[in-house]
């Protein structure tokens, strides 16, 4: 990536030197490769002036001239057709190097007269293709360094040029404007406002455009443009010329120079179609294969099928992204064009342009991601800079296809820094920097800029942080050390929790599985995964296609080849990571159990059993128990398909904490997964559970009051569909100081209730813990809670 000095300053107002830009850059990431200094380059040629000139008395087209220097008059031989008496020109006097014609100046006889220099021209300075004469400075004094001059003059003659290395998850500093971000986080001067605009459309655009069905997706997201009539293309401004051959692209013409500029400013790649060629419509489609292009190179492609390519109702003009067709192409007759931006898939541009070997800077980086946010914005930036320097009138907008949502935000820990760096870079630094990088804080959390594609989480926030403070910074210091013997270990929260939950399940008499986080795509379908998102580039097997998007898959299957065995009752739990998506965030922890067929062997006594949801629900009651949940939890419907719709239970605290499930596997999952049943589970989110407000092992000192408890029954008249959990929350919530325990002890239906109605009792236990209770006292929250549960159940007291 190449750019000027005063490329750099259109967007950071700064007054540090080239130096110390080049020496930050490198610091933060963006190696500078190589700093062209034309100002040196050009160091040695000074300024003279013809005092006299005549005819070569040997050859026609060469003039012997008498100049004047710095050393005073010198006799040199030019061949130029302007050369002549009393103009001011640039010398490049003997053992000068002259870059253009690859040639040391040495004193020499031309024609039998001897010559002490050369008068040069702008391309064998560099300067320009102009060679059509030597050059003639409109002032200058005799013996001056001609790069002093320019830099007086015409400075963007002798604007050093900075190159620097880019990695490719740094997309964003393809553009000048990217550049300019990072230097300024640094504090090398501050970022200038972003220029914007908005072209109002004159006429309809007679050109739409469409996207196939089948490019939405992995191919081309949005496909914008216009058309511009009656434009006047020709050469583009001399600042847009000096820019481009600055940074070694060749000015072509106006509309041309003017999508190229977009290019390397902003990281924007645009195409212009000359509107005059192109037959209808403008169709964004897959390649059937065979079908050829010349490019713009003047090359013929063949396209494979499925490569990305946009066709007018002739055939293909453009291959997508990568490079435009020579049919459609601006020449300098060009007057009615088509702008176009477009976000594209970056890996279908990778595939096409490797398998086509097309290097250019569209491929360069559409392949590497561009700003998608950016892509209206762009397309009305250039179409003002067309106006501008090309006139013409603009159509309204044609659009196909939707801006793809890129936005994401990950929490920022202050800590982390310092934990994974080893810096200390106080929280106000780490969030001034974070802003000044485009990024977004509310609060914690930090709201990705659409421009950085690389970040993809919290790690990426740190490296941000300690880059732009520099890892210069970084001090080594000696581990500390301890006392004696061997250090305990440190376990986090999370860590210690998946021991417990395991230690737990083992001693429940659970056998434990470690079975692959791979499965087949039908298995991870029935479990909510199976998505491309989870699938494997390069799986070992057709039955690992997928990361697993639970842990009862890998059970159930290790469940069904030991019934293929003969084994057909059994206890097995697993604790290990499930994925929910494809990116290393996209995962969590679970604990999962399944308990299959009865409770024992059959005996003489009948103490052997089909297991049930309750033995499901013990077990994970007494996982979560050990891991510190909190001993109060609600038990909800509404797990998904793979339970049983009426026998299961999710385990609560409120309607969106879910610690845990239990209950029984859905007779069609088992069915799928060959096992015969019945299957009762249980799955826990060891992660859900809250932290306990204090550290430490105690559990502080028991609480027992001294005061008689007190027990009463209550049986209410309900509809059969009322669950007993809320009739049990309805009771406790009556008095919650003096309330300890609400149990349901007797359910009865029919008989002289009627039809669709049913019978709950429960006992009702209070807990006194300042005085003893009255019965005036009882009768009180007796009458609280028939009026909670009818309240809330529209049951009435039994009678």
């Amino acid at each position: 990536m190449k750019f000027t000095l005063s490329w750099l300053k259109d967007h950071l107002e700064t007054t540090a030197s080239v130096d110390e830009i080049a020496e930050a850059l490198t610091d933060l990431g963006l190696e500078v490769e190589e700093i062209s200094n034309p100002a040196a380059r050009l160091s040695e040629f000074t300024i003279g002036k013809v005092v006299k000139a005549e005819k070569h008395p040997d050859a026609d087209r060469l003039r012997v001239c008498q100049v004047e220097t710095g050393e005073g008059e010198k006799q040199i031989i030019c061949g130029a057709p302007n050369a002549r008496e009393g103009i001011t020109v640039v010398i490049a006097k003997p053992g000068v190097y002259v870059p253009g014609i690859d040639t040391t100046i040495g004193v020499g006889k031309i024609r039998g007269i001897e010559s002490f220099g050369m008068m040069c021209s702008e391309r064998e300075m560099e300067l320009s293709e102009e060679h059509d004469g030597i050059i003639e400075l409109p002032s200058g004094e005799v013996g001056q360094s001609f790069a002093d001059w320019l830099a007086a003059n015409d400075p963007a003659k002798v604007d050093p040029v900075i190159e620097i290395a880019i990695t490719p998850n740094r997309p964003d500093a393809l553009g000048v404007r990217g550049i300019a971000l990072d230097l300024a986080a640094r504090g090398i001067g501050t970022m200038k406002p972003a220029p914007e605009a908005h072209v109002e459309g004159q006429f309809p655009c007679p050109i739409d455009v469409t996207i196939d069905e089948d490019t939405r997706e992995n191919g081309c997201h949005v496909f914008a443009g216009r058309l511009i009539r009656n434009v006047k293309n020709g050469p583009s401004p001399e600042w847009l010329q000096d820019r481009l051959r600055a940074i070694g692209l060749r000015p072509i013409s106006a509309l041309v120079d003017i999508t190229n500029f977009f290019t390397h400013d902003r990281n924007r790649p645009l195409h212009v179609f000359d509107a005059d060629k192109v037959k209808g419509n403008l169709r964004v489609h897959r390649a059937k294969g065979g079908e050829t292009l010349e490019g713009l190179d003047e090359k013929t492609y063949t396209f494979s099928e499925g490569q990305v390519v946009i066709s007018d109702d002739a055939g293909i003009e453009s291959i997508a992204g990568i490079m435009g067709g020579l049919a459609t192409g601006c020449t300098q007759e060009t007057t009615n064009v088509f702008l176009e931006a477009a976000v594209w898939d970056h890996i279908q541009i990778a595939h096409t342009g490797r398998a086509l070997k097309i290097n250019s800077d569209a491929r360069y980086r559409n392949e590497r991601g561009i700003d998608p946010e950016f892509n209206m914005q762009g397309h009305e930036l250039a179409t003002q800079m067309i106006l501008d320097l090309c006139g013409g009138e603009p159509s309204e907008v044609v659009v196909a296809g939707e801006v793809p949502d890129v936005s994401r935000a990950y929490r920022l820990d202050p800590a982390r820094v310092q934990s994974l760096v080893g810096m200390d870079i106080p929280e106000s630094d780490q969030r001034q920097t974070l802003t000044r990088l485009g990024f977004r804080l509310e609060g914690n959390m930090a709201h990705v800029p659409s421009w950085r594609p690389d970040v993809m989480g919290e790690a990426d926030l740190v490296e941000e942080v300690a880059r732009v403070a520099s890892l210069t910074k970084l001090e080594g210091k000696p581990m500390r050390r301890m006392s004696a013997g061997v250090p305990k270990p440190i376990l986090s929260p999370i860590q210690k929790r998946e021991q417990i939950a395991r230690r737990t399940c083992a001693a429940l008499g659970y056998n434990e599985c470690v079975t692959y986080s791979f499965i087949d795509k039908p298995a991870a379908e029935l479990f909510g995964g199976g998505t491309d998102a989870e699938m494997l580039a390069n799986p070992i097997s057709s039955e690992m296609s997928h990361m697993r998007p639970a842990l009862l898959p890998g059970l159930l299957q290790a469940a069904a080849r030991n019934q293929a065995r003969g084994i057909m009752d059994m206890a097995l739990f697993e604790v290990g990571q499930a994925f929910h998506g494809g990116e290393p965030d996209e995962q969590h922890l679970l604990a999962t159990g399944i308990l299959v067929g009865r409770t024992g062997p059959k005996e003489v006594h009948g103490q052997s059993r089909a297991v049930d949801l309750y033995d499901a629900k013990a077990d994970a009651e007494a996982v979560l128990s050990a891991i510190g949940a909190p001993a109060k939890v609600q038990i909800l419907r509404g797990a998904r398909e793979w339970w049983h719709p009426g026998r299961h239970g999710k385990i609560c605290l409120g309607p969106k904490k879910v610690l845990g499930i239990f209950g029984e596997l859905h007779p069609k999952v088992l069915r799928e997964m060959d096992v015969k049943g019945p299957v009762v589970g249980f799955t826990i989110w060891p992660a859900e559970v809250p932290l306990p407000r204090k550290a430490g092992a105690n559990r502080g000192a028991l609480e027992v009051s001294g005061l008689q408890a007190v027990e009463r029954d209550f049986a209410f008249v309900v509809d059969a569909q009322v669950e007993a959990l809320n009739l049990v929350n309805a009771a406790a919530g009556a008095d919650k100081a003096l309330i300890e325990d609400v149990r349901v002890f007797d359910e009865f239906i029919g008989g002289s209730l009627g039809e669709g109605k049913k019978s709950l009792a429960i006992t009702v236990r209070l807990q006194p813990t300042d005085s003893t209770l009255k019965d005036a006292d009882i009768e009180a929250v007796s009458q609280k809670i028939v009026e909670k549960v009818e309240k809330a159940t529209g049951g009435v007291l039994r009678k």
